[in-house]
């Protein structure tokens, strides 16, 4: 469930966005197959220059979990400390020290459903920073979700991660403008007339589509007004209009060249 698209900051096109991470893995635990795709999730952001997990092992057991998440590549993070909110607390001193580092990142992934957050988090926006927020369902605190330039919830990650892996195919419709159309127009039935063919619709609009790549049909004919005709007709009636071209008996004959038939 995206709430916003990520606006990362603004740099030269070659450059490459860096991208932490950060797993309040307390907060929001994970399988090896979420942690894999979040990995892939955050690649197609940019280039990863910090992965970690932590976890306070004197208030859960987590050892065989993180151990495989470890063998995946992330750094595990085991805060042995009695204090309360100790793996937030080592989460804030690393993402603050990553903030003002000479290697700082741009993008700051954060998994966590935890309010406490907020502050921390405001000030990764203050410095120019992207946010990017994973929560577990029903563990969310709305306060963190308000902050973050993007968010979902972890259960997501499978879909995000298809459709970032998704071919992304821009299709080009091709286009002509009116003017080149009416030229097009005119040198169809130029060309007809010098072959002694017909010069009526079906034919011209043939012959349009042979002299230029750009005419693919009435509809690729692009008007000032921003609208399309939906029939060759209505094309004809306004070239004939502006005196291009005359009509009769449905063929078209050229003005310019005097060739109208008796």
């Amino acid at each position: 469930m995206q709430v916003a698209s990520i606006k990362t900051p603004v740099k030269a096109e070659q450059e490459t966005f860096k991208i932490s991470i950060y797993c309040d893995f307390q907060n929001v635990p994970f399988n090896a197959e979420t942690a894999i795709n979040l990995l892939e999730f955050a690649k197609s952001k940019g280039r990863l220059i910090t992965k970690k997990i932590y976890y306070n092992s004197l208030v859960g057991n987590f050892s065989t979990t993180t151990s495989s998440l470890e063998k995946i590549g992330y750094q595990i993070m085991d805060v042995t400390c009695s204090l309360k909110n100790s793996v937030d607390n080592q989460i804030f001193k690393d993402s603050i020290d990553d903030m003002w580092s000479n290697n700082a990142p741009d993008v700051f992934i954060l998994v966590s459903g935890d309010g406490d957050f907020v502050n921390l988090l405001k000030d990764v926006k203050a410095k120019g920073k992207s946010i990017i927020i994973f929560a577990k369902k029903g563990n969310l605190k709305k306060s963190l979700k308000d902050v973050a330039n993007e968010f979902h919830f972890i259960d997501d990650l499978p879909q995000l991660v298809e459709k970032k892996n998704q071919p992304q195919t821009n299709v080009i419709h091709p286009q002509i403008s009116y003017n080149d159309a009416v030229e097009c127009l005119m040198k169809a039935v130029n060309k007809a007339l010098s072959q002694n063919k017909p010069t009526n619709y079906s034919y011209v609009n043939q012959l349009m589509g042979q002299i230029s790549a750009n005419y693919q049909g009435i509809c690729s004919i692009s008007i000032p007004n921003g609208t399309k005709f939906k029939k060759f007709g209505q094309f004809v009636d306004m070239v004939v209009k502006e005196g291009k071209v005359k009509r009769q008996n449905q063929e078209l004959f050229l003005i310019e060249l005097n060739q109208i038939a008796a």
